[in-house]
């Protein structure tokens, strides 16, 4: 196996560390053995290129979001697919919270839509009936999100956007805290990753930079690294 030419977040370790998720422009996921490479097995369903994934910390659900415009729920053992959403346009991200019972997700800005994060709620259960409803959606009308994030304890959602900037949203409503310029104005910022307590943050940007910040709850958060 070789992942090494895979854009983030093309792969995804579960919490434990023993598997690796992997998409591509292919339209399968595939799962492998952290410790030999060996393909464990795929799940089928999209009709588009997979642009994301993220894991349950059960290693139970898996999730994924596509240029087919859906959000897919797949049970990790059995690659049985539990739930499909379906959005206007592309997924670009998508994220579970701390406990694995909110799952977000980025939609794109395209024909005529704006790009919006959605809040899913979710059943970290096999056999549970997932809702059809979105328990919140933000609409990003100045600039699109192109990366998103939960902060610690889901108080926070923290995005980046097309512009260069990172915006904190209230976890609970969806309210839009305060929008700071980080990067070089018009350079999209292309991926957020979080420290593993989520209290600070790494950014990368076209502007050729990646910054670590202080989580957000700092009503004007600094860059603490720059390179």
């Amino acid at each position: 196996m070789d992942i090494t030419n895979l854009p983030p977040p093309a792969f995804r370790y579960n919490r434990d560390g023993d598997l690796i998720f992997s998409v591509s422009k292919d339209q399968v996921i595939c799962v492998w053995f952290a410790h030999n490479g060996e393909r464990l097995g795929t799940y089928h369903g999209h009709v588009g290129a997979i642009w994301t994934i993220d894991v349950d910390p059960t290693s139970t659900l898996l999730a994924s979001g596509s240029a087919d415009n859906t959000i897919r729920l797949w049970d990790i053992k059995t690659g049985k697919n539990l739930k499909t959403w379906e959005f206007p346009t592309a997924v670009k991200r998508v994220e579970f919270n701390a406990d694995g019972t909110r799952l977000l997700g980025v939609t794109e800005k395209r024909m005529g839509h704006l790009g919006t994060i959605v809040v899913l709620d979710i059943k970290v259960d096999v056999e549970a009936e997932q809702s059809d409803e979105k328990a919140m959606t933000i609409v990003c009308d100045e600039s699109k999100a192109t990366v998103a994030g939960w902060s610690y304890l889901d108080k926070y959602i923290i995005a980046g956007h097309e512009d260069g900037s990172v915006s904190q949203y209230d976890g609970k409503t969806g309210e839009l805290l305060f929008n700071i310029q980080i990067h070089e104005l018009d350079t999209a910022i292309t991926d957020l990753q979080w420290s593993q307590d989520r209290t600070y943050f790494i950014t990368a940007s076209k502007d050729k930079t990646a910054k670590v910040r202080l989580d957000c709850h700092y009503k004007n958060p600094h860059v603490l690294f720059a390179y």
